[in-house]
C-alpha cells in the first residue's frame, strides 16, 4: 500500500502525505486511517502546493482530500451516512425516528424501520436504473417519503437533490438538468403537473415518483409511492450491499442548490464527511442528548439548514422528528408544536417575528393589570444576565405567572434550545424573546459550509452575536478594517467540496490555499465571540465612495416606526440613500400578503387617530398622520447615523408587503435585493428624478 504512494524528498517517509494520497484517491483504508488518528502532528499549510487543489473538485463524481487534522475534533475518523445511520440503528433501533399524520392520526416508525423503508427505497432506485453520481429530486414538503427517498438515495449512490416547492417549472428543470436526476419524487399533482411540462427537456429522467395522492393519469414512467416502494423487493441484499460498501466519505452525497438571487442556483457539492463530520460536531457543542431529544421539521429541506437539523443532526443522535402540516407557515405551526412539545426548535427570522406580533396583537387585548404583570416580568427577564448566568430577584415568580404559560402557549414549555439562523434578525426581536426568558441562539453558516460555522449555546451567548467557532474549524478575517470588520473566510472539514460544474464560481469562493469566502463581513469581540456587520456584495457604495451596510439602518427603522414590516435601503451609485418600505398586513392561506393591515398596523394606525384599514387607503390618501409618524421614525434613525451619506433622504410605501411567492424573499425569508430593485426600478426612478 505504502509503495503505491507518491514520493518526495521533503515527504519522504512521512505518514502525513500517505495519508493524503489516500484521501485523494478516495480509497481509505482502515490501517492508515488509525495511523493517522495516532499521529499527524502537522498543519495542513505545508502540504506542497501542486496537491491544494485536490480539496475541491466540480465533477460529480471525483473524491476530494478531507481536511483532516492531526489531532483534536478534526481528525476523526470519516464516515458515510450509510455507516453513521448504521450505529444508530445499532444503538437505537426501536427508538421513535419520524412521526407524521396520517387521517389526523400521529404514526411512528421507529429507527430500524426508517432504515428498513431507506434501503427498500434504495433498492426500486437501483430497478428504476439510477446511475452512481446521478440524481434524485425531491419536490415537496417535508414528510416521510422526503427523508426516505434522500437517504434511500445516497445509499444507491445517487445525488440527493432538493427542489424548492416554490420553484417555477423553468427552475425545476434547471436543477434537475443540472443534477442529471433519473429519478424525480415530487409531492402532489401540482408538483407533477410542474415536471411534466419540462420533461421533454431532461434527456436524463426515467421515472416520477408521487408520494401523496393518487395519480391523474397512467404513464409507464409514472409510479405512486406503494409501487414505489414494491419495485426493487426483488433486488438482491448482496446489490445493495456492494453499493454501499463502495461509498467513501469523501464523495458527493448531496446536492443544495443556492435560491439563485443573482443568477442561476448553484449547486453545492456536499460530501458524506461534510454532512457527518457537520451534524457530530454541532451535537458537541450544545446541550443535547442521545435518544432524547425532539424537534419539528418544517423548514425547507432543500435548504441546507434544515436539511442538517433535520435530518443529519437528528440521525447523530437518535432525534425524534415531528412533521408539520404543509401550511405550517400560514398558521398551523403552532399546533404541531404544541403536540410535539419539541426540545429544540429552528426558526429563521421571520418566523420568530411572526411569533412576536401575535403575541404583541394578544397582549394589547388583555386587561390593564395582566399587561402590567406582563411588563414586569419582561422587564425581569430582560435583566438575566447571560453572561454570568446570574437569575435576577423575582425571577422565579415572573416565571410562573408570565415565562411558563407563554412557553406553553407556543408549544416551547419542553424547548432547551431555540435557534435563530439562515438569515439576519433584529435586535427588538432578540430582546423581545429574550425579556419572556426564551433566549434566541444564533447560528452562522451557509450552504457551502454544510450549515453552521459560529453556534451560540445556551450556557454562553451575547446578543446579537453568532456564537462561537465550532471546534476543528478555523476563521480568518480578510483585509480588516480599523474596527476590526473583515471579510469572514471558514476553514475545516464542514467546507464544501465545489460548485457543480462551475469551475469559475468555485475558484471564486474558495482561494488558492482552500479557506472559503462567505462574502460576509463580521468582527470578534475579546472572547472570541463573532458578530456579523454586513455583507459585501449587500454594501451600498454611493456615488461619493462612501460604503453603507444596509442592515443596521433598516434595522433602526423597523425599530422607530412598528407599522412597518420591510424595508430595504436603495442607495448604489447613486447621490444618497432611499428606502423602500412596506406595512404589516394580514397574509392569505396562500402565504400571499393582502391588503388588509395586520392587527399590530390597526393598533398604530388607531393610537395616530387613523380609521384606515387597508394599505391602499394609507397609500391613496397619503395619511398625513402615518406619514408623519414614519418621517419622525426616519429622522430619529437619521439622528444616530455615523455620517450625512448614511442618512435617509426620501422613501415610498409600496402597495404590497413583500414575501416569498412574489419572488421578493428567498425561500428562508432572506431579502433578495437584486430582484426587488428589478421589481420596483419605475419607483426607485421616481425618488431620484428630483435631487434633493
Amino acid at each position: 500500500f505504502h509503495k503505491r504512494t507518491f514520493r518526495t524528498s521533503r515527504f519522504s517517509e512521512n505518514c502525513l502525505f500517505t495519508c493524503t494520497c489516500v484521501y485523494m484517491t478516495s480509497m481509505p483504508s482502515r490501517a492508515c486511517q488509525t495511523c493517522c488518528n495516532k499521529s499527524l502532528p502537522h498543519s495542513l499549510s505545508r502540504l506542497p502546493k501542486p496537491y491544494m487543489s485536490m480539496l475541491w473538485s466540480t465533477s460529480r463524481d471525483k473524491a476530494v482530500r478531507l481536511r483532516m487534522e492531526g489531532s483534536g475534533p478534526a481528525s476523526e475518523t470519516p464516515v458515510t451516512i450509510h455507516q453513521m445511520f448504521l450505529e444508530t440503528v445499532g444503538k437505537y433501533g426501536d427508538h421513535p425516528a419520524l412521526v407524521s399524520k396520517k387521517g389526523g392520526q400521529w404514526v411512528t416508525l421507529t429507527w430500524r424501520q426508517y432504515y428498513e423503508q431507506c434501503r427498500a427505497a434504495a433498492k426500486s432506485f437501483l430497478k428504476l436504473g439510477l446511475e452512481r453520481y446521478h440524481g434524485v429530486g425531491i419536490l415537496g414538503f417535508n414528510s416521510p417519503e422526503w427523508f426516505i427517498s434522500d437517504v434511500g438515495c445516497i445509499f444507491a449512490g445517487g445525488l440527493g437533490t432538493g427542489i424548492y416547492t416554490t420553484n417555477t417549472p423553468e427552475a425545476c428543470q434547471y436543477v434537475a438538468a443540472s443534477s442529471e436526476a433519473n429519478i424525480l419524487v415530487v409531492e402532489n399533482q401540482k408538483q407533477l403537473e410542474k415536471i411534466l411540462q419540462v420533461k421533454d427537456q431532461l434527456p436524463h429522467l426515467k421515472a416520477i415518483v408521487q408520494y401523496k395522492g393518487e395519480l391523474q393519469q397512467k404513464a409507464p414512467f409514472l409510479y405512486t409511492w406503494a409501487e414505489f416502494m414494491k419495485l426493487g423487493e426483488e433486488v438482491p441484499d448482496e446489490q445493495l450491499n456492494a453499493v454501499t460498501d463502495s461509498l467513501r466519505a469523501n464523495e458527493c452525497c448531496t446536492l443544495i442548490f443556492t435560491s439563485g438571487t443573482t443568477g442561476n442556483p448553484k449547486g453545492v457539492m456536499l460530501s458524506h464527511d461534510n454532512l457527518t463530520w457537520t451534524a457530530y460536531t454541532a451535537c458537541s457543542m450544545v446541550n443535547v442528548k442521545y435518544a432524547e431529544e425532539v424537534l419539528v421539521s418544517y423548514l425547507p429541506l432543500s435548504h441546507v439548514a434544515a436539511q442538517l437539523c433535520d435530518m443529519w443532526m437528528a440521525t447523530r443522535l437518535a432525534m425524534t422528528t415531528y412533521f408539520a402540516e404543509p401550511d405550517a407557515l400560514k398558521g398551523s405551526l403552532v399546533n404541531t408544536l404544541k403536540e410535539a412539545r419539541p426540545t429544540c426548535f429552528l426558526g429563521v427570522p421571520r418566523v420568530w417575528e411572526k411569533m412576536q406580533e401575535k403575541m404583541k396583537a394578544i397582549g394589547a387585548k388583555a386587561t390593564p393589570m395582566r399587561r402590567t404583570v406582563a411588563g414586569w416580568a419582561k422587564s425581569i427577564g430582560l435583566s438575566k444576565d447571560p453572561i454570568l448566568n446570574r437569575v435576577p430577584w423575582g425571577f422565579m415568580l415572573a416565571n410562573n405567572l408570565v415565562f411558563k404559560k407563554v412557553r406553553e402557549s407556543l408549544g416551547l414549555d419542553r424547548c432547551k434550545l431555540c435557534f435563530t439562523g439562515a438569515a439576519p434578525i433584529t435586535k427588538e426581536t432578540l430582546e423581545y424573546f429574550m425579556s419572556l426568558n426564551i433566549p434566541l441562539l444564533e447560528l452562522y453558516g451557509m450552504s457551502e459550509s454544510a450549515g453552521p460555522h459560529t453556534i451560540s449555546d445556551s450556557q454562553s451567548y451575547r446578543i446579537t452575536s453568532c456564537g462561537k467557532l465550532m471546534p476543528g474549524c478555523k476563521t480568518k478575517l480578510e483585509n480588516p478594517d480599523e474596527d476590526g470588520s473583515g471579510e469572514v473566510c471558514f476553514w475545516g472539514r464542514h467546507v464544501f467540496m465545489g460548485y457543480l460544474n462551475m469551475p469559475d464560481k468555485t475558484a471564486e469562493a474558495l482561494d488558492q490555499d482552500g479557506w472559503l469566502h462567505s462574502g460576509d463581513l463580521g468582527r470578534h469581540d475579546q472572547n472570541d465571540f463573532l458578530y456579523i456587520t454586513g455583507r459585501i456584495k449587500e454594501l451600498i457604495i454611493t456615488a461619493g465612495g462612501e460604503n453603507i451596510p444596509p442592515v443596521p439602518i433598516e434595522d433602526a427603522v423597523k425599530a422607530e416606526v412598528p407599522i412597518i414590516s420591510n424595508a430595504m435601503l436603495i442607495g448604489d451609485k447613486l447621490k444618497f440613500l432611499s428606502m423602500l418600505l412596506t406595512l404589516k398586513c394580514v397574509v392569505d392561506d396562500n402565504g400571499e400578503p393582502t391588503d388588509e393591515l395586520s392587527h399590530e398596523a390597526l393598533s398604530f394606525c388607531q393610537q395616530h387617530n387613523v380609521t384606515a384599514t387597508t394599505v391602499s387607503e394609507i397609500i391613496a390618501n397619503k395619511e398625513p398622520a402615518i406619514y408623519k409618524a414614519i418621517q419622525e421614525g426616519m429622522e430619529r434613525a437619521n439622528a444616530r447615523a455615523t455620517s450625512n451619506a448614511q442618512k435617509i433622504q426620501k422613501w415610498v410605501i409600496l402597495e404590497r408587503d413583500f414575501s416569498a411567492t412574489g419572488g421578493e424573499l428567498g425561500p428562508t425569508m432572506k431579502l433578495r435585493r437584486p430582484i426587488v430593485v428589478k421589481m420596483y426600478q419605475e419607483k426607485i426612478n421616481e425618488l431620484y428624478a428630483v435631487a434633493i
